[in-house]
């Protein structure tokens, strides 16, 4: 079952606009890392420096070596740098029940 990914960038004024030009360009090496099945990046409707990614690995192991690979690229200090809080990862399991 493909593992599905919740990230939320909450940014300081005005960075939402930079961090969003970021992940554009950074976009297709996601979209190619082994085990990204989709990589979409939002803003908030009312508040556009609420950046959140929604992606879908084949499994987390997946993400989690592509989020240690962004780590060891520097990638996630530049995006630290843009925050005005902390930024929140979730895992999420589709509970095909409800």
């Amino acid at each position: 079952m493909s593992q599905t990914v919740y990230a939320e960038f909450p940014c300081k004024e005005g960075e939402g606009a930079n961090l969003l030009n970021m992940f554009r360009e950074m976009a297709p090496e996601s979209r190619a890392f082994e085990g990204c099945e989709s990589f979409e990046v939002y803003t908030g409707s009312d508040n556009p420096d609420d950046v959140v990614i929604w992606e879908r690995w084949t499994a987390r192991a997946n993400h989690e070596a592509f989020l240690a690979w962004r780590t060891e690229t520097g990638v996630l200090d530049a995006v630290i740098l843009m925050l005005a809080g902390e930024f929140r990862i979730s895992y999420l399991d589709i509970q095909d029940d409800v």
